[in-house]
């Protein structure tokens, strides 16, 4: 074993240049004639083995021809019986079988090292490698193999064994959870402890029983006893089961070993820690069981290992609901670790107290006085953490002893580092805003200090957070802000920081003090920045009501008009020409409202793809708007506040955030498209959330989406079928109005030939024609389907089944489905729609007995964008309610609902509806008195 090494180049070697000749795949494809020579000479053989693995763990890769040459040009070493050739052997096949072909033809050579009675030292190679090489159709004849291996005496065979049913399991389902016996067989340990004793006592002695007698025939099972193979055998469990919460739950409750912890049959610390994360998943999935379970994390708190400690304390830290009393106990042992020899359990329990302190300030701060020792820890990352944590948990009196102490070591730190200390301080500024002078003087030095992109821009964005949110901060922040850009060699810093200046210096007492910062930029810096500082100055020019300023910024304008850009010439010829009309300046620079991206690409596709669409101009009014604040949220990265220590429970990142209402209606736009029936219907105008017809817990689940077209209205099922063992076929849903006079026919239904578990969910499609603009109607909705039983063995549905329906909730069509929410301006909207058709009523509403409950009603109705907060009265008699909306093909609609709450009539409400089209206004006022 000792002559099999990575073959690594000599500084002599590397500066003549032999190394790359020594590793090349030329070189080393001409030198694998070595596996032809008679005799085979182990040792080079072993070193060409070498080399090819190392070349393919550094990213080369070969040809199908020559990984198929290499790989069989290697198999012809098995008739050599040195064991350190066969192991090499064996993991060039492992890698080689990935792009070789043909390579089921050395499954004989694999299968007879796996035998019980060969070298103990082959068979857990030989595993691993049959594990890459069988077709997964095979995996059914090698059954009793791996089997065997699981329960095997060795532990390093049943690791394999166990690890190779982990690569099995993606292809070979149905076969590996038949070895759940087996893997449950191999975590029960016998009393002895020794890894080394995993042999008999009786063998004749050797390391892991090399050069012992043969081990008894495969039907004498004999369990394992190192502890290693527990950790393997529990994740193997938990995959085999994971798709049945019940029986999770119970392997979690059979390996506990009960309240105490103390009759557990695991001993191997990463076993357990496996085992907490699969408890705090199934308190996730299922907050029923979190009473029982937090039972058995609270108990492996006081487990002998650090690491079940820390990590039981972990998870008791990340849960969403918690008990106090728990909480307690598992930052008392993060405590301990605080006070530990150990760096690395320091570094852990900092880490997760820092995350912890986000949401439970106050009872981290019990650890405040161990969190400050480590301060002056020789372990930076430590000391961050622990700075970090004091940050978010201390009062306003220590914030300026704790900015001296992190300005001491700032040059110590990587830059991953700072930006945490500087997220933490970003969040105190908020917590404490008369500390602003302190916090940023320390942002402003810092700035000034060498570091990457990240690190920047996380300290420009707690300044942003200053101008934002703290009034007194301002003037200074801006203030050092125009001073980074003077030396700043990050383009999109300097772009953000030039709008900013344009958003807000404007307001500021001095407007005129800012302007020769910008300036400077359209002097010196890129053609991306000189735009966006044209940009800034034009804000300057509109939005100042200094005369004398907007002559000086005029000149300045014109001399832009020669830059060598044709950007910043197009900026400064626009906004020269709108300081001379009002109206273009209101569109153009003063325009609070955006269009909505993914809305705007949704429409212009449909343009481009619809021929008859370029006889006439894109409409660009069909596409909502949203808010600038908005458009800057749904483009903002999350906070690392958010992300600061160990990783979650989960397998997986964290989820990213759910799409907007315009990404969904691209997405269904994209996916109707696709649908040849829906090809004469033209452009999708707007798409409805889905709405849930089933319970979530029942075995057929269904949700809807509304989709309007033109002429037509198409209703979207998503069907599920929850159970594994049962197939539906001619799947559809009956659709029956409850009202004889609905204004709309239906045109066809499109079925789903079959549905299964694994095909869930899929789609039904029902279309309905329009009788007339905007139809309103009342549906029941029943699902319709012939179940059948699947065959265990086969998998095949069986011949008979039955006919069968499952009734669902049903659904309404409203006024609420053509109306998309868009936002506006709305007192120049409204203006501008004064000659407009309108419609002016008043409602009285005893039900409703809040002016909140009134509000929330009527946007839910008319599903409409309220605007300048109207949507929160600040009183409870009297209210004015703004919203907006755009009905896709018709035009942008108004309504301003004025208010007044009394207890005996209720809400009395005098509604303005202003619109594009008069239907519309019908439209909406049919739906309130309705």
């Amino acid at each position: 074993m000792a002559s099999f090494a990575m073959v690594l180049p000599s500084k002599k070697e590397e500066e003549s240049g032999l190394s790359s000749y020594y590793n090349n795949k030329t070189t080393i494809i001409q030198e694998a004639r070595v596996f032809n020579e008679s005799p085979i000479s182990p040792r080079k053989c072993r070193a060409l083995l070498t080399r090819i693995v190392y070349l393919l763990y550094v990213g080369e890769t070969f040809g199908t021809q020559e990984a198929t040459t290499l790989f069989f040009g290697t198999s012809k070493l098995f008739q050599h019986k040195d064991s350190a050739l066969r192991q090499a052997v064996y993991l060039a096949i492992k890698e080689l079988a990935v792009s070789a072909e043909d390579v089921i033809m050395v499954t004989a050579s694999i299968m007879k090292d796996m035998q019980p009675n060969s070298e103990v030292i082959y068979r857990s190679n030989a595993i691993r490698a049959l594990s890459r090489i069988i077709d997964p159709s095979m995996a059914q004849g090698v059954e009793r193999f791996f089997k065997a291996a699981i329960v095997d005496r060795n532990p390093t065979t049943a690791a394999s064994a166990l690890v190779s049913a982990y690569h099995l399991f993606p292809f070979a389902k149905d076969v590996v959870k038949r070895w759940a016996n087996e893997t449950q067989e191999s975590i029960v340990t016998r009393s002895s402890a020794s890894f080394f004793d995993s042999a008999p006592k009786s063998s004749g002695g050797g390391y892991l029983g090399f050069g012992a007698p043969p081990p008894p025939p495969p039907q004498t099972t004999i369990t394992t006893s190192s502890y290693c193979v527990q950790y393997h055998a529990i994740g193997l469990l938990y995959i085999i089961r994971q798709q049945d919460r019940m029986a999770v739950t119970k392997m979690i409750q059979q390996y506990t070993g009960g309240k105490s912890g103390a009759g557990t049959v695991l001993k191997n610390p990463m076993s357990i820690c496996m085992l907490i994360r699969y408890t705090a998943k199934v308190i996730e999935d299922d907050p029923n069981l979190q009473r029982p379970m937090l039972e058995f994390i609270d108990s492996w708190l006081r487990h002998k290992s650090d690491m079940v400690n820390y990590e039981a304390a972990r998870v008791i830290c990340e849960m969403k609901n918690f008990s106090l009393p728990h909480l307690s106990r598992a930052i008392s042992v993060l405590q301990l670790f605080l006070s530990s020899p150990k760096p690395i359990l320091k570094f852990a329990a900092t880490r997760t107290l820092a995350a912890l302190a986000i949401t439970q300030a106050t009872c981290v701060a019990t650890c405040n006085v161990d969190l400050e020792a480590l301060i002056a820890d020789p372990n930076r990352s430590i000391a961050t953490y622990a700075i970090t944590t004091l940050l978010k948990t201390g009062n306003e009196a220590s914030v300026d002893r704790l900015m001296k102490q992190i300005t001491g070591f700032m040059g110590e730190i990587t830059d991953e580092f700072k930006v945490i200390i500087v997220e933490a301080i970003r969040s105190l500024c908020l917590k404490f805003p008369l500390k602003h002078a302190s916090m940023l003087t320390f942002l402003s030095g810092v700035l000034r200090d060498e570091g990457g992109y990240d690190f920047k821009r996380a300290v420009v964005e707690a300044m942003f957070d200053m101008v934002k949110f703290i009034a007194d901060a301002k003037e200074q922040a801006l203030s050092y802000l125009c001073e980074f850009i003077e030396d700043c060699e990050f383009t999109k810093l300097s772009v953000r920081i030039l709008h900013l200046l344009g958003m807000e210096g404007p307001k500021s007492p001095q407007p005129a003090k800012y302007i020769r910062f910008i300036y400077n930029r359209v002097v010196l810096e890129n053609a991306t920045v000189r735009a966006a500082a044209v940009a800034s100055l034009a804000k300057f020019g509109v939005n100042s009501i200094d005369g004398t300023l907007r002559k000086s910024i005029t000149v300045l304008l014109n001399r832009c008009l020669e830059d060598v850009d044709d950007e910043v010439r197009d900026r400064a010829a626009l906004y020269l020409k709108v300081f001379t009309e009002k109206s273009l300046a209101d569109t153009y620079v003063k325009e609070e409202s955006v269009f909505s991206l993914a809305a705007l690409e949704s429409k212009l596709v449909a343009y481009i793809k619809d021929p008859s669409a370029s006889a006439q101009a894109f409409d660009a009014s069909s596409v909502p708007k949203i808010s600038r604040s908005q458009a800057a949220q749904d483009a903002a990265r999350p906070s690392s506040l958010e992300t600061i220590g160990a990783p979650t429970t989960k397998v997986s990142d964290a989820p990213p955030p759910p799409p907007s209402a315009a990404e969904k209606q691209s997405a269904y736009a994209q996916q109707l498209a696709k649908v040849p029936e829906f090809a004469s219907y033209g452009p999708v105008l707007s798409s409805t959330k889905p709405i849930q017809l089933t319970e979530s817990e029942t075995e057929y689940q269904v949700s809807c989406v509304k989709h309007n077209f033109g002429k037509q209205v198409v209703f979207q099922f998503n069907v599920s079928n929850t159970l594994p063992d049962t197939v539906l076929e001619n799947v559809s849903v009956i659709m029956q109005a409850q009202k004889e006079e609905t204004s709309l026919t239906e045109d066809f239904i499109i079925p789903l030939p079959s549905l299964t578990s694994a095909t869930s969910p899929n789609i039904v499609y029902v279309s309905f024609t329009k009788q007339k603009p905007y139809p309103f109607g009342s549906f029941t909705c029943t699902l319709k389907f012939v179940s059948k039983e699947l065959d265990p063995s086969t998998g095949q549905p069986e011949e008979d089944g039955y006919d069968d329906e499952y009734q669902v909730e049903g659904i309404e069509l409203g006024v609420s489905d053509y109306i998309v929410p868009s936002y506006v301006t709305f007192s120049a909207e409204w203006d501008r729609l004064r000659s407009a058709p309108s419609v002016t009523r008043t409602f009285s509403f005893p039900a409703l007995k809040t002016i909140k409950g009134a509000c929330d009603s009527l946007i839910e109705l008319c599903n409409m964008e309220p605007l300048g907060g109207s949507e929160t009265p600040t009183d409870g008699s009297i209210h004015t309610l703004q919203l907006s909306g755009l009905v896709p093909g018709s035009g942008k609609v108004l309504l301003r609902s004025r208010m007044a709450f009394s207890q005996h009539p209720g809400v009395m409400m005098e509604l303005v509806i202003r619109a594009d089209k008069e239907e519309i206004c019908d439209m909406i006022l049919a739906a309130l008195v309705g």
